[in-house]
C-alpha cells in the first residue's frame, strides 16, 4: 500500500512540473549555464566589496561599459530607467549594476555621481585591480580593448554591450541584447519577478 502511495505521489509530482508554463522570454534564456558568470567580487563607490549575494531575492541586471562612453552605456542605462519606470513598484525588487571595464578613469568618487544619475537605485562597481577587472570579464565573457584617441587620457573602449540579469535566488537566466526597447525587457524581468 506504501508503495502504491509514493507512486502516486511520484506521478502526481512529474505531472505538475510538466504543467508548469516555461518563461517566454524575448531575450536569450541561458539558464542552468554553468560555464560563466557565477558570482563576482567588485567594489562600490563606498569601498564595500560587493557579491551576488548581497542582492539575493532581487531581480539583478549586470551591465559592462564605462562612464566615458559615447553612446552604448549612456542609451542602456537610460533604457533600464525606463525599464524601472515600467515595472512600477516592482521596480524595487530589481537590482541594476553598473561594472566599469575602465577603473583607471572611473573612479569611486565618479561612479557614485554618474550611475545613480540615471536611477538613484543604480549601483556602479569596479574591480579593486587589473587583475579583478580580467577575471570578472574572463569569468562573464565580456570583451573590451582600449582603443588610442589623439591624447593619452583621451581613448575609448571597446565593448560588448549587452546585459546579464539573475533572477531573485542568484541563478544567471538571460543574456540580454543592446536597445531592444524598454517593453521588452520589461516583459523578461516580469517573467524572472514571477
Amino acid at each position: 500500500m506504501n508503495l502504491f502511495r509514493i507512486g502516486c505521489i511520484a506521478a502526481l509530482l512529474v505531472i505538475l512540473t510538466a504543467c508548469s508554463p516555461k518563461p517566454e522570454f524575448k531575450n536569450i534564456d541561458i539558464t542552468g549555464s554553468t560555464a560563466f558568470g557565477k558570482d563576482f567580487s567588485l567594489v562600490d563607490p563606498d569601498g564595500k566589496v560587493r557579491t551576488l549575494a548581497d542582492f539575493k531575492g532581487k531581480v539583478v541586471v549586470m551591465f559592462f561599459g564605462y562612464t566615458q562612453c559615447p553612446d552604448v552605456c549612456p542609451t542602456t542605462l537610460t533604457e533600464m530607467q525606463q525599464v524601472m519606470t515600467l515595472l512600477g513598484p516592482q521596480s524595487d525588487k530589481v537590482q541594476v549594476l553598473f561594472v566599469t571595464v575602465d577603473p583607471a578613469r572611473d573612479t569611486d568618487v565618479i561612479l557614485k555621481q554618474y550611475v545613480p544619475a540615471f536611477d538613484p537605485r543604480f549601483l556602479g562597481l569596479r574591480p579593486a585591480n587589473e587583475a579583478g577587472l580580467e577575471k570578472v570579464t574572463k569569468d562573464f565573457k565580456i570583451y573590451y580593448k582600449k582603443v588610442p584617441g589623439s591624447s593619452p587620457g583621451s581613448y575609448t573602449i571597446d565593448h560588448t554591450a549587452g546585459s546579464y540579469a539573475f533572477d531573485p535566488e542568484g541563478h544567471l537566466r538571460l543574456y540580454i541584447k543592446h536597445a531592444q526597447g524598454p517593453e521588452t525587457l520589461a516583459h523578461d524581468l516580469k517573467e524572472l519577478l514571477k
